[in-house]
């Protein structure tokens, strides 16, 4: 049926039940603990080390910017409000830093160095689930907001086991869904069992970057669940990556694309619609910084954040019957 109505049992409101609530409500509590505290080496490398250079010297080093940064986006602050903030628990702390202030937070934030997603080590290959989604942007100094507003495009992909953000990459709305998927592969240093993305990457150089990936790191190519347009045929002479696309071509000629989607494993890409919906609720549907650097800064930020709320604890749900 081309177009199913909305009684169908796929279509229909399910419920579902949360088998570790008093870890999980464990876990929502500490996402909102107000305790911060310094550790000798971050009080060590707050100031600026390295050679001198004719001008005025730099105070701040970067992981006093990238502290408050973190804080302005954990709590919902304007970049005044941080400075504010930190000088308050310096002095309840009675701990003698200098903090930096609304601009130089502003300067430093869009040439703040690339920031390493922080990820719990687990050994082994990964599921890794690919999607983009749109983040709005400030419109900049106009007398009104314009119609068409501008907007960025975040790529993410992440780890089906865990939830965490295993890479990202921040584009304009004008790159297509599947041009990043090879810069996205670079951030991910563990083997792939899986690669899953909707129909927008269904196209060669996708599993041919895909199958690089593997090659690289002395691994067979991982199993690609990519849905195949409607109009989509059997490659004549495949490659070694373009065998993947056969074969999701004849399972769903088989089975039907509802039935392949639960047998392949494919339903499992709604966890990367999950992350995307959790980065815009904790962390914002659109972004503060007005400059190019500061919007990367701030959406590789938001992705550290995620990171570090999912390792708290995630919810174990299951489907009502």
């Amino acid at each position: 049926m081309k177009h199913p109505s909305r009684r169908q049992k796929k279509h229909t409101k399910k419920r579902y039940l949360v088998r570790n609530w008093r870890a999980y409500d464990n876990a929502l509590q500490r996402r909102g603990d107000l305790t911060l505290w310094f550790t000798t080496a971050g009080i060590a490398a707050w100031r600026a080390r390295g050679p001198t250079r004719p001008g005025g010297q730099r105070i701040y080093s970067s992981t006093a910017i990238e502290t408050a940064l973190t804080v302005r986006l954990v709590y919902g602050l304007a970049l005044r409000q941080t400075e504010g903030f930190l000088r308050s628990v310096c002095g309840m702390l009675g701990v003698n830093l200098p903090i930096p202030d609304h601009s130089t937070l502003s300067r430093r934030g869009a040439t703040l160095p690339r920031l390493r997603l922080r990820r719990r080590d687990l050994s082994g290959p990964i599921h890794l689930l690919i999607d983009s989604t749109g983040v709005r942007v400030h419109p900049g100094n106009t007398c009104r907001p314009p119609r068409n507003r501008s907007w960025r495009k975040l790529h993410l992909g992440v780890n089906a086991t865990t939830g965490e953000v295993e890479a990202m990459k921040l584009t304009s709305h004008r790159v297509h869904d599947s041009q990043p998927v090879n810069a996205l592969l670079r951030q991910v240093r563990r083997g792939l069992a899986s690669v899953a993305a909707d129909g927008a990457y269904d196209s060669q150089n996708v599993y041919e970057a895909i199958s690089s990936h593997a090659s690289s790191r002395g691994r067979a190519m991982p199993r690609t669940l990519i849905p195949p347009r409607k109009p989509a045929l059997l490659v004549a002479t495949p490659s070694i990556a373009m065998r993947q696309c056969n074969r999701n071509i004849r399972s769903i000629r088989k089975r039907g694309r509802r039935r392949w989607h639960i047998a392949s494993g494919y339903s499992q890409r709604s966890l990367v619609e999950t992350a995307m919906f959790r980065f815009k609720h904790i962390v914002g549907r659109e972004f503060r910084a007005r400059s190019w650097g500061g919007q990367q800064t701030e959406a590789r930020l938001g992705c550290c954040i995620l990171n570090r709320m999912t390792a708290l604890g995630m919810p174990d749900s299951g489907m009502i019957e």
